[in-house]
């Protein structure tokens, strides 16, 4: 159970729910943004992947979607 104290200092300053600290030894990484193209391609061998790119393709291609 929280003190008195914290009680009283939660209600006047707030809670800062700061999230995750972030590391530097992640700096090199690539980020998901480079991963998430070859997935939505269907890129990466995934069966459903590649149905899915096939049916954005499709719609994609539609009279009714192309732009005038």
């Amino acid at each position: 159970m929280a003190s008195d104290n914290e009680i009283y200092q939660a209600m006047t300053i707030g809670i800062n729910f700061g999230g995750k600290k972030k590391s530097e030894g992640n700096a090199d990484k690539v980020k998901t943004k480079a991963r998430g193209k070859s997935y939505k391609t269907g890129a990466h061998g995934s069966g459903s992947a590649k149905h899915k790119a096939e049916i954005r393709q499709r719609v994609k291609n539609r009279a009714s979607q192309k732009k005038r």
